[in-house]
């Protein structure tokens, strides 16, 4: 697993802010299109953050599959106990079938800019490149919600790891 953080200029409000692009990207075990069909799921989101955040959802229930344009309110809650932020909005920006990624843009009132774009890209056919890239702005606390936000998705992708196993696992028993 690799983990990048980077100065960066990002529009907030019609002006440049310093912001911060963390990339962290790993190599799964699995097929793209597998990979591709769980990175889909809302039940996919919950297993990753499980032990970082849990998301609640404010005026629904998640979706089973996510789905371009859509923006969901949810409850930030950071180790399941910690309300961060207030209302936190998730809106799928782009879900991109031919190009394997997801983009979102997320905010609440800590954090004014997460945009978040998921990328898998082939290795070989059981093998994948998984690069989660972030672009966050915070005002003030946006090196600690960097700092903070690199170790949530190195979990993110640790856990994707299990499933990957499991996925493994259960092919060799349906042989």
């Amino acid at each position: 697993m690799n983990s990048s953080i980077e100065n960066i200029e990002i529009n907030y409000n019609g002006k440049s802010v310093k912001g911060k692009k963390l990339t962290i990207y790993s190599e799964l075990n699995i097929d793209i299109n597998t990979a591709w069909s769980e990175v889909q799921k809302s039940s996919l989101l919950k297993f990753v953050c499980k032990g970082k955040v849990i998301f609640k959802p404010v005026d629904s229930e998640f979706p089973e599959y996510w789905i371009k344009n859509m923006t969901i309110k949810t409850k930030m809650l950071i180790y399941g106990l910690i309300p961060f932020g207030g209302i936190h909005l998730l809106k799928f920006m782009n879900i991109d079938h031919q190009e394997f990624s997801i983009l979102t843009h997320e905010q609440n009132s800590f954090v004014k800019i997460w945009n978040h774009k998921i990328r898998l890209k082939q290795i070989d056919n059981n093998k994948i490149k998984y690069k989660d890239e972030i672009e966050l702005y915070a005002g003030i606390l946006t090196n600690f919600v960097t700092k903070w936000a690199e170790s949530f998705y190195i979990h993110r992708q640790k856990r994707w790891k299990i499933i990957t196993d499991e996925i493994k696992t259960k092919a060799q028993h349906s042989v």
